[in-house]
This record gives structure tokens, sequence and C-alpha cells, in this order.
């Protein structure tokens, strides 16, 4: 039986630890940007451009990241 805890960081080439730092921290960037958001739409002249650039900046991370991280698949035709 597969470990539940280290099957999808595995897939993804990273560890569990890896794996839980990664995406606590893009996790918790959103919940702040989120509220930089919020704040923005009752008080528009605050966190102007924060959205959007957290949106930017994860979107590239999570790019490079997955571009890093993940080897491509070799698929035997064989079988």
């Amino acid at each position: 039986m597969r470990n539940p805890f280290t099957a999808h960081p595995s897939s993804v080439g990273e560890t569990y630890i890896e794996h839980a730092k990664f995406a606590s921290l893009s996790g918790a960037r959103m919940i702040i940007a989120g509220m930089a958001c919020i704040i923005h739409g009752i008080l528009p002249f605050l966190f102007v451009q924060t959205g959007s650039q957290t949106i930017t900046g994860l979107h590239e991370k999570f790019s490079t990241h997955a571009k890093k991280n993940i080897q491509p698949r070799i698929i035997d035709t064989d079988e």
C-alpha cells in the first residue's frame, strides 16, 4: 500500500518536508494576498497592485518549481 503522505510529494520530485514547506509558504502567501484584496475592495487606494503581483509571482514560482522537480516519464511501448 502506498503511503499517502509521500505518494504525491514523490510524484513531483520532492520529499514530504520539501513539499510541505513549498505548499505551506505558497498557501500563506495566497491568504495574505487575499486579505490585501479584500482590504483593497473596501479602500481602493490601498494594496493597488498586491493581488496581481502575487498571482504573477506565484505563477512564475509554480512554473519554474514544476519544471525543476518533475522529470519526464519514459513510457515503455514494448509492453
